[in-house]
Parts: structure tokens; sequence; C-alpha cells
């Protein structure tokens, strides 16, 4: 160990971590209580979007510190890249489990309930379901949440289609400046990359909007109203991650914190903006067009 430019670089006192798993305990068992109704779920909610937004400060702040010190070497650039590697894998899976609960949802229990399929799906729908005709998207036999109307793939869906494929763009744009040395371009299309990124999300809150309020597509929408706003909404919350990540890229990039042969923040940055490009082809595909 003779030396930062040599050795493994360990923090003396990583807090960051704990603060951020109390934060996304509270985050989410305060979203959990909202949702069901809970006392101060709405306030637990709250305290911990304000924990969590404390830790990204505090921490994003400290990597940015030890990185501009020169406290990395490339044992430690290595385990970053391993590691955000592995973090976007584990992102595949997760939203592969909400695909595959919609796929089974529209191709397994909804036609069965609805007597479609072998293994007694005729009785059961004679049974318990009679007069229930499966049709996608549906309710459920129950009708819950009453009657809604499917959101389509034209015009707020379509357009942030655009944005996002564009945004997608703009960012390697940006990769292959940073890459020739020059900053300027490098900042400017990633400006051009978080507006994009946070007009989408303001259009899908518009979105939610229109659904809520002249559609009647809830979350109690049934299966169809569940699934939509399950992934529509998670996917919205990485674009939005996504996107202040970038802004922080983009504030340290103005403070010149960034070289042709030392980007890596922004590349992670990038990795992750374009598998959220990529997630939201497949809901625009599966979710509005099919």
């Amino acid at each position: 160990m003779s030396g930062a430019t040599t050795a493994y670089y360990v923090p003396h006192s990583a807090r960051w971590p704990i603060v951020g798993s109390i934060g996304l305990f509270i985050f989410f068992y305060g979203f959990a209580s909202w949702l069901n109704d809970a006392p101060l779920g709405r306030e637990m909610f709250f305290l911990g979007v304000g924990v969590m937004v404390f830790m990204m400060f505090g921490w994003f702040g400290q990597v940015a510190k030890e990185s501009e010190s020169g406290a990395y070497n490339s044992q430690v650039d290595s385990s970053f890249r391993l590691s955000m590697m592995w973090f976007i894998f584990s992102e595949v899976m997760f939203f592969a489990a909400f695909f595959g609960a919609l796929f089974y949802a529209r191709t397994f229990s909804g036609p069965w309930i609805g007597g479609i399929g072998g293994g007694g799906a005729d009785v059961t729908n004679a049974l318990l379901y009679q007069g229930y005709d499966y049709v996608w998207p549906t309710n459920g036999p129950g009708d819950i949440g009453g009657n809604f109307q499917q959101m389509g793939w034209f015009g707020l869906p379509l357009i942030n289609t655009l944005l996002l494929l564009t945004s997608g763009v703009t960012c390697t744009f940006a990769h292959h400046a940073i890459r020739a040395g020059h900053r300027k371009p490098f900042i400017l299309w990633l400006l051009a990359t978080v507006t994009l990124g946070f007009i989408f999300v303001f259009l899908q809150a518009e979105e939610y909007m229109h659904a809520y309020s002249a559609m009647n597509l809830t979350m109690n929408s049934g299966i169809y109203g569940s699934t939509f706003y399950l992934l529509t909404g998670f996917h919205g919350f990485h674009v939005t991650m996504g996107a202040i990540i970038l802004l922080v890229v983009m504030i340290r990039a103005i403070r010149n914190h960034f070289s042709a042969e030392n980007h890596f923040a922004f590349e992670a940055a990038a990795w992750y903006w374009h598998f959220v490009d990529v997630v939201w082809l497949g809901l625009f595909i599966f979710v509005y067009l099919v």
C-alpha cells in the first residue's frame, strides 16, 4: 500500500449506504402505507424522499471529490464498471418480472377464467365466472373500478417515444464529444438530453392526469390498470432518476471534471439512459400497441 494511485481505495467511513438503506425503507413503507390508506403513509413517503435526496447529494459529492483528488486507480475503475453492469442487469430482471406479470395475465390467467384453453377452463368459467368473455384490456369478471377507456398509442405516448429516442441520440453525441475532448459540445448535448428527459416526465404526468380524469383509468381498474401504472410508473421513476443523474454529470462537466480519458461517471449514466430507452420501447409495444 504505497499510495492512492497504486492502492485500492476504500473509504474510511462509508455512512451513505446505511443512510440510503434507511431512506429506501421509509420511502417504500410510506408508499405502501399510502396506497392502503394507512395512517402517516403520505408523510412517511415524503420523509423517505427527503432522506434519499439528502443521501444522493452527499454520496454524489463524496464520490466526485474522491475522483477529482486522484484517489481512484484502474482497479477501482474496473470495479465501478462491473458494478454498473450488475446494477443494470438487476434492473433488467426487475422489469422482466413486471413484463412477465403482464404476459401471464394476458396469455394465461385472463383467457383461463374466460373459459379459453384446457385444464378445466370451461368448467371454471361456467361455475365461477359465467357470462364473462375475456377480451384484453380487461378489469376482470368483477368489472373492478367500473368502465374505463384503453390508453392508446397515439398522442402523448408516441410523442414520449420520439422524445426518448431523440434523447438517446443526443446522449450518444455527448459521448462522442467528450471522447474527442470537445467540452462545450459535450455540455450542450448533455443539456439537450436532460431537457428531453424532464419533458418526458412532464408529459407522462399529463398523460396520467388525463387517464384519471377523462378515461376513468386508475390503478383500481383491474389487472389492466394495475399493470399499466406499475410498468409505466416505475419506468417514469427510472427516467426521473436518470435525468437527475445526467443533470449532476452536466454540472460536473461545467466544473471541468471530465476529460477525454477520464469520464466514466458520464459513461455509467449513459449506459443507464440507453437501458431506460430500450425498456420504453418494450413498454410502447406491449402496453400501448399490442
